[in-house]
Order: C-alpha cells, then structure tokens, then sequence
C-alpha cells in the first residue's frame, strides 16, 4: 500500500516506542502460544479425539461448495447449507454458521471451497491476515506497526475461528489510506467492502461531504461489476433467496437472539441484551447512526488533519453497524493506528495510551465477561478520537506539544 502522505511519515521521537514494540510482540507471541496450547488440548482445529472442531468457517466453505455444486442459491437456505456444515466435520452439531452475505462473496466461497476445508481456512487466513496487517502498518508509517497490528486483541479473536475481520479491516484501511493520493483504488475497496455492506453506511454521505467524488464512482462501478458478475455467474435465484432469506435472519438474530444476544457487540445488540424491545433497539441504533453521521460529517468539513478525520470515519462505522461481533474488531485497529501514527510523532496526550490500553483489554476480555466489551473498547475509542479532535481544532491545525505522561 502506498503511504499516506511522504511528508507525514512517523519518525523516531517518542519515548514510548521501544515499549509498545516490546508489548505489542509480547501479546503476538502470546496469541500464537495461546492458539498452539488449544490446539494441543483438543479445543482448537480438532477435539479431543481428533475430529474437525465447528466455527464460523464451516459456514464460508459450505456455501461454496454448493456453488461448485451447482446450487448457489442453496446457501441461503439454512437446511441446505447446515447439511454441507455437517458433512464437513463428519458429525452433528449443536448451531448453524448461517451464509448472510449478498451473492457478489460467493465468488471467494467457491474459490476457497476449491480446497480441502482446512487448507482452506489456513489460505484464508494466510491472504487476509496479510492485507490487514499491511493496511496497520502503512497507516503507523514504520515497522512497529507490524507488532502492533499483530497484538492487537483481536486479531486472537478473528483467528480463532476464521472469519473476516482482518478483510473488512483492509478494506476500510485501504480506503482510508488511498483516498487523497490514489482515489481509484480507494473507491475499489470500498466498492469491495459491499460484502459487508453494514460497514459502509456512513461512507457515501461523508465521501460527499468531502467532495471524493472519483472515489464514489470508483466505488459505485466496482459494486456494481461484482453485482454483474454474480448475476452472470450465479443467476438472479441467487439475489432472490438472498433478500428473502434476509428477514428470516434479521429476525433470529436480533429479535429471538438466536446466535446469542451477549455476543452481538452492537448498540442495537447490547439493548437486547439488556431487555429491551426490538423496537426500542432499534430505535437506539438508529440516533447512534444518525449521530455519528453528524459528528464525522462536521468533522470532515474542518480544519483537522486528515489522519483524525479517518480515525473518526473508521471507529463511527463500527459502531453505525446494528450487525457486529468481536471477530469483526480487528477494524477497530484502523483507527487505533492513525491515533498512534500521531502519537509516535509528536508525542501522546496525557493518558492516551492508557485510553488504548483500555480499549485493547476490553476487546481481550470478551470471553471473561458476558457483557458487549466490544462496545464499549469502540466507545472508548471514539473518546480518543473525540479528544484529539478537539484539541487540533482548538489550535486550528497546530500539532499537540509532547507530554511526560501517557
């Protein structure tokens, strides 16, 4: 990827550095040896006795296999799909890993369905893995933020089960990276990001408020060749069981609370947690949408450094999603990075750090405390966000001085 901007790049000034390289490879090596423990205690990849353990991948290859069967539209149908899910792991389980995407990522399904299931995954995570830390460490500007991408909590999280935190993180990233310098490739992440289409609800009017308009084009054209292309490779049948089976999910998920209410990590998830009605959760998701939409769309018509302004843009589209687990908080890295790209260079503000580390904990605790922790690291986050903000415009673009404390 390419950098940010040459005249931005970090340099070696803050006296914190040497302790966030040392943390952040400290907690990236303690992920791994976390990962190779489970998979010795049966409790990661195989159990006990050497069956296949289900995940949230199960459900990616199981839809493409039906797409290199003949039946793409069967993904969607949930009796359909669990039968394939079954069939990988040789046994029944309790659960289904649902296929919720619209059909354009059914390409990546049948080409990894290309594969033996755990080769796979291991490919999967092997090119997502990859493009997210790649997008960390252009945005830091320097090697340190290979280790930071890599200790970031959830990266364990993503991991562990196979899911696709780490490409929606690298698209959000590589839109935010490119789009002063190369507008083109920015809007085709984000035409690409449609897989995951709850994560761009604010992009397309905060783009406009920017006056990104090749970006949007870009973007517009990319959506709409990879629609193309699935109409033309797997038939409108697809599109149409995709919206019909839309509802019937929305419904189990967020109303019966099917996959777990405690899991969700969203507004709109955390209200149903609490208690509360659909509507009422609804209602709440929709003024932190409205919100954030008005908080990010002033912001990117000020006079702050463009660096907050993409912070500001990436942690107000994690929390705009209704839809959002932990293994989607590898996003939560993208603005993170920007807050340190800052930090590195000029210095932290008092207990900035303290805020990440905060954030970071909360993401780590997840299994620990049944309660939405991601939430609150993304709140945590916009806080961090919120303060730099106002502190460059408070100086009409002068840069913070260094600070003792951290």
């Amino acid at each position: 990827m390419a950098a940010l901007d040459p005249a931005l790049d970090a340099s070696p000034r803050d006296p914190h550095r040497h302790a966030l390289e040392l943390i952040g490879f400290a907690l990236a090596l303690a992920y791994a040896l976390f990962l190779i423990g489970s998979a010795f205690a049966g409790a990661w990849v195989f159990d006990e006795s050497g069956r296949v353990i289900d995940n949230d991948f199960i459900g990616v290859w199981a839809a493409g296999r039906l797409v290199l069967d003949g039946h793409p539209a069967a993904a969607y149908d949930w009796d359909l799909h669990r039968q394939v899910e079954t069939a990988v792991v040789g046994r029944d389980f309790s659960g289904y890993y649902g296929w919720h995407y619209p059909p354009t990522f059914l390409f990546a399904a049948a080409a990894l369905a290309t594969l033996p299931y755990l080769a796979a995954w291991a490919a999967w995570l092997a090119i997502t893995l990859p493009a997210y830390v790649a997008a960390v460490r252009t945005i830091v500007g320097e090697r340190i933020g290979i280790v930071l991408a890599l200790g970031f909590p959830g990266v364990l999280w993503n991991v562990s089960v196979g899911q696709n935190g780490f490409l929606t993180a690298a698209l959000i990233g590589g839109t935010l990276i490119w789009l002063e310098r190369r507008p083109l490739l920015a809007g085709v992440c984000l035409g690409l990001l449609t897989y995951k289409p709850q994560f761009g609800l604010l992009f397309p009017v905060v783009l406009l408020i920017g006056g990104h308009w090749r970006v949007l084009i870009a973007a517009s054209v990319t959506a709409a060749a990879l629609v193309a292309a699935s109409l033309l490779a797997f038939g409108a049948e697809s599109w149409q069981a995709f919206f019909h089976w839309m509802p019937v999910t929305s419904h189990a998920v967020f109303e019966e609370g099917r996959a777990n209410l405690m899991k969700m990590q969203s507004l709109l998830g955390a209200v149903r947690w609490l208690g509360g009605s659909i509507a009422a959760a609804w209602t709440a998701q929709a003024l932190l949408i409205a919100g954030a939409l008005l908080a990010v769309g002033w912001l990117w018509r000020q006079r702050v450094r463009p660096e907050i302004k993409a912070a500001a843009l990436a942690t107000a589209a994690l929390l705009a999603t209704p839809y959002l687990y932990i293994y989607d908080f590898p996003v939560l890295a993208i603005p993170l990075a920007f807050l340190i790209r800052i930090g590195l260079r000029e210095g932290f503000m008092p207990f900035e750090l303290a805020g990440v580390a905060m954030a970071c904990a909360l993401i780590l605790a997840f299994p620990l405390i049944a309660a939405p922790t991601g939430l609150a690291a993304a709140a945590v986050v916009a806080a961090l966000v919120a303060r730099r903000a106002a502190f460059e415009y408070g100086l009409r673009g002068a840069a913070p001085q260094k600070t003792a404390r951290a």
